[in-house]
Parts: structure tokens; C-alpha cells; sequence
């Protein structure tokens, strides 16, 4: 999440400390007002339910994280909303702010424009519900998808999204602890059997320096997860290397080619392009010669 804080204060991408500071200030109101008065909190996230404890009260504040994580994420591809558009409803001081001046409330609008693209009427925050939705198996499960990367977390590589330091702009309540307990309620899978999940992992796999070849590293400079991937690969010559896109988010290089995109993004495909075709080629004679 500190990486989601960074992203929000690219001014190149329409980011701000202001944006940033906006954003730690409205969490942390909306976490002092649960504490004093949950009702209220519910009432103004419209949520399904009032938290009846503290896990519903991480998953409202997780859910809030996500609407601001997601805008990060992808950024420009996204259909709702960039990050220079949600700094704009967390800075912007015009006539039409004028009631939403308090960070606070410009979280509850920002809430109010993602509710209001989807189906669901209201935020649901029951971590039982969830639980019971992520324990159903069968292909009709609308969150077969989720269940399958919780999985996937918990056996095999972690990638948890907390916030634990003071520089997160975030709830201090989403912590590793409350983000792993998921896997001992679907799996039967013990935090304390995480570290050595992933260690063996990265073993197998080779972590920072993969044991492969033929491969290019892509990553978008405001992509959170740019943090646990592999940058500045150089060492395998053209066998293996990096492209770093400095104002482009999550897999921005794998979607179809736009009028609007950055020059750095067009320049990145040409380099992807150069690489795949230069390795097709390599193997093609390779191929001919083992023929």
C-alpha cells in the first residue's frame, strides 16, 4: 500500500502530496468514527449491514482501500476512474465540492461513484458472508476467481496488501494478521505455514533472479506491483531483460494500442516487439540447425 501512496503523489500522472494527504486523512477519520460511532460509519458508505465486529469493520475499511488501489492499479486503462480523477474529487475545491470540503466526506463520494457503476445497491462488509461465498466450489461461484488467487496467496506466494507503517495512506486495521486468517478459515492453512509457503517459492523459482532465459521484464512505474517483480534484469544479455515504463500502470503494455496513449507506453511496445521478434528468430535458427 506504501507503493499505492507513491503512485498517488506522481504528479505526472495527475497525482499530488495533496491527493496523498487527503487520502491518510479521510481513513484515518473513518476509522476514528467507527471506533466512536460504527452506525454513522455504515450509514455513509451505505453499507449492507452495520460491522457487528472487528473483521466486518477491516472488510469496510479494506473495501475502501480497494476502490483507491484499484484506480492506481490500472490507471488510464481503467474505465472509471484514473488517478488524476480521484484526486480530483479528494483536492478539488470548486463551487461543486463545496459540501464535500472534509476528507471524510470526499471518501463517501468517492464510494458513491464506484457503488454507482455497479450492480450491487449497497457495500457488503459481513466477513462471514464472504467466508461462506469463498467456500462455495461449484463453476457457478461468482467468486470462483477470488477463491482461486486466495488460494494461491496462501499456498504458494503471499503478495498480501497491508498497511502497517505510518507512511500508509490507508487503515491501520488491514494488517498481515487480518489479511491472513482467510487462509485458515477456507484451507485449513496455518499463518504460522506461510513463510515457509513462500520461501520454497522463491527456491523454486529463483525470487529476484529467475532461472530462466528468453524473458522481458515489464513494469509500469505507478503499478504497485512493480515491488515484487524483477527490474533492471540485465545479466542475461538478450536472453533476459527489463522494460520499465515510468508513467504507465498495471499490464498497460498487453492492451490494445490507443490515439491517447503515452509516448513512453508506445515506446515500450516497440521494444517488446524487437525482443519477441528477435528471439522467434534465434529460435527459428535453432531450430534448423537441429534439423
Amino acid at each position: 500500500m506504501d507503493a499505492v501512496g507513491l503512485s498517488l503523489m506522481n504528479e505526472a500522472v495527475g497525482g499530488s502530496e495533496k491527493c496523498v494527504s487527503a487520502v491518510r486523512e479521510a481513513f484515518g477519520a473513518a476509522e476514528a468514527l467507527m471506533i466512536r460511532n460504527v452506525s454513522q460509519v455504515a450509514k455513509d458508505f451505505r453499507c449492507c449491514q452495520t460491522p457487528k465486529d472487528h473483521q466486518d469493520q477491516v472488510e469496510l475499511m479494506q473495501s475502501l482501500a480497494d476502490i483507491v488501489m484499484g484506480t492506481v492499479q490500472y490507471n488510464e486503462e481503467s474505465v472509471l476512474m484514473s488517478i488524476s480523477d480521484l484526486c480530483g474529487v479528494m483536492t478539488n475545491q470548486s463551487a461543486a465540492y463545496n459540501e464535500e470540503r472534509e476528507p471524510y466526506q470526499r471518501l463517501v463520494k468517492l464510494s458513491q461513484i464506484y457503488r454507482s457503476s455497479s450492480e450491487e445497491p449497497c457495500l457488503d462488509v459481513s466477513h462471514e458472508k464472504r467466508v461462506k461465498d469463498l467456500m462455495d466450489t461449484t463453476v457457478q461461484s461468482e467468486r470462483r476467481a477470488e477463491r482461486q488467487w486466495t488460494y494461491q496467496t496462501c499456498t504458494e506466494f503471499g503478495f498480501y496488501q497491508t498497511c502497517e507503517d505510518a507512511s500508509c495512506p490507508f487503515s491501520g486495521m488491514v494488517t498481515l494478521r487480518s489479511q491472513t486468517e482467510i487462509c485458515l478459515e477456507l484451507f485449513g492453512i496455518s499463518q504460522n505455514s506461510l513463510p515457509g509457503r513462500v520461501a520454497f517459492t522463491n527456491r523454486y523459482y529463483g525470487g529476484d533472479e529467475p532461472h530462466a532465459h528468453r524473458v522481458l521484464y515489464v513494469n509500469g512505474g505507478v503499478d504497485p506491483w512493480k515491488e515484487l517483480s524483477v527490474g533492471n534484469r540485465t545479466d542475461g544479455g538478450e536472453e533476459a531483460e527489463s522494460v520499465f515504463i515510468r508513467d504507465s500502470a498495471h499490464c498497460a503494455d498487453m492492451s490494445r494500442g490507443r490515439v491517447t496513449d503515452r509516448r513512453s507506453l508506445k515506446n515500450a511496445r516497440q521494444e517488446i516487439e524487437k525482443h519477441v521478434e528477435s528471439w522467434l528468430k534465434t529460435a527459428q535458427q535453432e531450430k534448423k540447425r537441429t534439423e
